[in-house]
């Protein structure tokens, strides 16, 4: 039973309830780097998508409650088949991963017999399951070095796919996508911001466009952001990735000054988890996200040769 009192009184009623019954049901509740910061203090883990899904993996838990998006969870079920994944927001999806259509997708790999399929991991288990091998904002540049290719056809994110290109001499083919929070913050943007606070440090997230990224002074996934806090001398930091990033990084590193390169560095579909949901989908063990098999063999197969070629 959910009991509503004060704003405050029903906040920490709930993360009460919601410790509880995750105990008592052998859950692990995991949240992305971009949840909100109250849900991101009541997960037993925090990350990016594939530290997440592998944390899980590895757990004895008997149930993973993914707060994130849907592509999220479908990689945690696709890692942990025998386990329930919930969850708590159903319609929270990646306008990115939506972007890639099997049908075009397969299409192009005709067209291009001797490119192997480079795939964000940011995407669906049916891409993945489309793919040669996926990779991260952090691995992307290593994976694509590594292959024994001079074609790469890379999905979905254009601007992370010509962010590799800076390291590569092999030809990579660009799917449209893009992630629209990302995509929307632009260089006007980014060197008025500079100009405000002239001392502080620029990382950008390689989900940005080009000419951000020409403009900043590192290029990092979010996990390399937090590395990167923890070991700067930096006093101040400008962040060009989803506002809720800061509180990640806050916790890393609290002595540092965090400012949002943009107010509208803001993911809808990240937002759209609340603890009364987190509640309820504990509660009645919804939404449970599981992925065909033989989709799911043909997705792990990708995600096993990104693990073993980084």
């Amino acid at each position: 039973m959910i009991h509503f009192y004060s704003v405050t009184g029903k906040s920490m009623d709930l993360k009460k309830e919601i410790k509880q019954l995750a105990k008592k049901k052998n859950a692990l509740i995991v949240a992305h780097n971009y949840q909100p910061g109250e849900i991101q203090d009541i997960a037993d883990v925090t990350g990016d998508s594939l530290e997440l899904s592998r944390v899980a993996a590895k757990n004895d838990a008997d149930i993973i409650v993914f707060c994130g998006v849907h592509f999220m969870a479908e990689s945690a079920s696709i890692l942990s088949p025998h386990k329930k994944v919930l969850l708590p927001e159903p319609s929270a999806g990646c306008p990115m991963a939506d972007m890639v259509n099997p049908g075009d997708l397969m299409e192009l790999k005709k067209g291009h017999p001797d490119a192997l399929v480079v795939t964000y991991i940011n995407s669906t288990a049916e891409t993945k399951a489309l793919s040669d091998v996926i990779c991260t904002s952090s691995n992307a540049v290593q994976i694509v070095q590594k292959l024994d290719t001079e074609e790469i056809i890379f999905i979905p994110d254009k601007n992370l796919g010509s962010y590799v290109q800076r390291f590569t001499d092999k030809k990579i083919i660009l799917w449209k996508g893009f992630c629209p929070t990302h995509e929307k913050f632009t260089l006007e943007e980014m060197e008025a911001k500079k100009k405000e606070y002239p001392h502080a440090v620029t990382i950008v997230h390689p989900e940005c466009r080009p000419e951000v990224i020409d403009a900043a002074d590192h290029v990092l996934s979010t996990g390399q952001m937090v590395s990167f806090v923890r070991e700067t001398d930096a006093s101040a930091v400008i962040v060009g990735t989803e506002m809720d990033m800061i509180h990640k990084l806050k916790s890393a590193a609290p002595r540092i000054r965090y400012i949002p390169a943009s107010p509208d560095f803001v993911c809808p579909n990240m937002k759209k988890i609340t603890l009364e949901k987190l509640y309820r989908s504990l509660l009645n063990e919804e939404t449970v996200i599981a992925v065909n098999e033989d989709i799911r063999e043909k997705a792990r197969k990708a995600l096993d040769r990104m693990l073993a070629l980084s």
